[in-house]
């Protein structure tokens, strides 16, 4: 794990100033939130899958290690970290633990102390605070069920004089609206995942022709995001030939690539935590047949009018509907959809063929929220400011990449999983 954060501690430092002028404006008074770290998952056995810090966690403190959770607090302590104790034996198996010495030193805290003192300390650093800010239903339950406890305790004393807030509030609708414009080392962060996973695309289709296997493409994804000084994919790759590709989550990633399959890989690099999330699809045989041709013409028509109308003042439901529009619109042109369909039957025709919404600005998803995040992405679009949302679109979107004699490839394909069109995406997730 990093002992020091990945940018200067002052651009952390200066996140926090903003959570807490946006918690004093939401609830004036005393108040402190909470973010607990990321669960540890099991694998199989002593062995756990690799660990990612918690999005929100790391914007605010870029603090990577397990089991850590940041309070800040309108009071004199503005940042209180909770770590992992220094362990020799454990740091000899495991890797360096920060300590609380690191995270006062190299991490900013104003005071730290280790996990075992948790329970005593956060519930001190609830007591006489009107709000609490924490993400109640988050990945931990564990964690939401120590929160109740505190809260009961302090309740329970009331005739002592302690005193629980009475009311909760989620600090994503502060933290996700402040990630969601970035300073230029996140962009130059983003910058670097989208240039290692458009390495890692092209790389894939140069390898995914007929005889091959879907792994082998995403070992050749892998190859460029590790090669080009990233971390590996921020999500698990999707490499989804013929039929698979009908599978919005697919992952097994071991069928064989056939000759007249379409290849959809949706996978994307990450560095310091911020992800891009690009889909493409290409048939394996280097040419797409007239039928894939069409669909895939079709999708990619409805992205780019998406992009040409993606500005401030637009909302994603709006871009969603006229996607939707252009969709259907080809669909009945292409003999796919009934043109005088009840509107009740429509409404079911789109969503089997096209299941999940469309766009999403980008977010830090620190590569954290890309998926996630709907709230503040939705309300994004529809406020003054949006303009202040930056992102990088690609200048290749809708072109071909010759190669392999000449055969055209296709840059495009998430919305109709099999068929064509594009996603672009860049962010923490």
């Amino acid at each position: 794990m990093a002992l020091a954060p990945p940018f200067p501690p002052d651009i952390f430092a200066a996140r926090r100033i903003l959570v807490l002028r946006k918690m004093a404006e939401i609830a004036p008074g005393p108040s402190v939130a909470i973010f607990p770290s990321t669960p540890v998952a099991v694998r199989n056995h002593d062995v756990d899958h690799p660990y990612r810090a918690d999005s929100d966690l790391f914007w605010l403190t870029g603090f990577e290690e397990p089991e850590a959770v940041a309070v800040l607090s309108t009071g004199d302590r503005p940042l209180t970290l909770f770590v992992r104790p220094r362990d020799r034996e454990k740091e000899i198996w495991n890797g360096r633990r920060s300590g609380v010495d690191g995270a006062k030193t190299a991490f900013g805290a104003d005071a730290a102390f280790t996990v075992d003192a948790l329970d005593k300390e956060l519930t001190e650093a609830i007591a006489g605070k009107g709000t609490l800010f924490y993400r109640i239903g988050g990945v931990d339950q564990g964690f939401d069920a120590r929160i109740a406890r505190i809260l009961q305790g302090l309740r329970m004393r009331a005739r002592a004089g302690a005193a629980a807030p009475t009311r909760i509030e989620d600090p994503g609708q502060i933290v996700h609206e402040l990630r969601l414009r970035k300073r230029p080392e996140e962009l130059t962060a983003l910058r670097k995942a989208v240039e290692i996973t458009r390495r890692g695309h092209l790389a894939a289709m140069q390898t995914g022709r007929p005889g091959s296997h879907e792994y082998e493409v995403q070992a050749a994804l892998e190859r460029e995001f590790r090669g080009g000084g990233g971390r590996g994919w921020g999500y698990y790759p999707i490499v989804a030939a013929g039929m698979n590709a009908t599978v919005l989550h697919y992952n097994e990633n071991s069928d064989p690539v056939r000759d007249g399959d379409l290849v959809l890989v949706d996978a994307g690099g990450e560095v310091d935590l911020y992800t891009a999330d690009v889909t493409r699809t290409f048939p394996a045989s280097g040419r797409f047949s007239d039928p894939q041709r069409a669909a895939y013409e079709l999708v990619l028509g409805a992205a780019d009018e998406a992009i040409a109308n993606t500005r401030p003042g637009v909302s994603i439901d709006e871009l969603h509907e006229g996607t939707v529009r252009h969709l259907t619109a080809g669909m009945v042109k292409l003999g796919l959809h009934a043109p005088h369909q009840p509107l009740a039957g429509a409404r079911r025709a789109r969503r089997r063929e096209l299941p999940r919404r469309v766009g999403r600005p980008p977010e830090a998803r620190a590569g954290n929220g890309l998926h996630h995040r709907a709230g503040a992405v939705r309300r994004a679009g529809r406020r003054e400011g949006a303009e202040g949302i930056q992102g990088d679109r690609n200048p290749d979107r809708g072109r071909y990449s010759r190669h392999r004699g000449g055969a055209r490839k296709s840059h495009g394909g998430d919305s109709a999983h099999g068929g064509g069109g594009g996603e672009d995406r860049a962010a923490m997730r």
